[in-house]
């Protein structure tokens, strides 16, 4: 008798993969990068508090692809979306599993798949928040009409987890750490543009719109808007 749920096949599973592994690369060049790490403080933390901000840095990745994966409005044909769940799902396993090909012990892959899930749960439901308040923002200046909206739904996601990443990076100690805020806001920001507009056909017009955004994004944060 077949399953109730089919296995994966081999190119879902490749492109998870391959989701997870940019996902750590792009991590490790945030985390390494020096203005980063000096607006962190991290050459003063010890060898596991550096450990933990990294980890927060692969997770907020690996979420955001999540996120992107299951943005209503990503252009993609309405066929392609029941793969891009299955993909979803796939994702924070193909990561796990890279880890036990390393030789991470079980115990540690269990701690990694709960705060993977942890942190999607978190920064999903945080997007609610974040959308109220850009909404607020923006209905200051003039009454929202569908375009506002539009544009407002496009940036939620990589606000939301910028927001989350930088709170648990600073333990919650976030004030005065704009320069922090606004490195893994740019980071994420790249990012998501990229993944977003490789599943949407590689559209310039993507990252344009992103670009104009990000800019009342970063002045919203400052002012501790969002």
């Amino acid at each position: 008798m077949p399953s109730a749920e089919a296995e994966p096949g081999q190119p879902a599973v490749a492109a998870a993969a391959a989701l997870a592994q940019a996902s750590a690369q792009k991590a490790f060049e945030l985390f390494t990068n020096r203005t980063f790490r000096l607006s962190a403080g991290l050459e003063a933390l010890d060898q596991v508090e550096q450990d933990r901000i990294f980890n927060e840095l692969v997770v907020a990745h690996l979420v955001l692809i999540m996120l992107v994966l299951e943005a209503p409005d990503l252009r993609v044909p309405p066929g392609i979306r029941d793969q891009l769940a299955g993909l979803q799902k796939l994702v924070p396993k193909a990561y796990v599993d890279n880890l036990k090909a390393l030789g991470v012990e079980s115990e540690h892959l269990l701690v990694w798949e709960k705060l993977i899930f942890l942190r999607y749960e978190e920064y999903a439901k945080d997007r609610h928040d974040v959308r109220s308040a850009a909404m607020h923002l923006e209905a200051k200046e003039k009454q929202l009409d569908l375009d506002d909206l539009s544009r407002i739904q496009l940036l939620v996601p990589v606000q939301a987890v910028a927001i989350g990443c930088h709170h648990h990076v600073c333990r919650g100690e976030t004030k005065g750490r704009d320069e922090l805020f606004t490195l893994t806001l740019k980071a994420l920001a790249r990012f998501y543009t990229d993944v977003r507009s490789r599943l949407e056909g590689g559209k310039i017009t993507f990252w344009m719109r992103l670009r104009r955004l990000m800019r009342r994004v970063l002045k919203a944060g400052k002012q501790g808007n969002i």
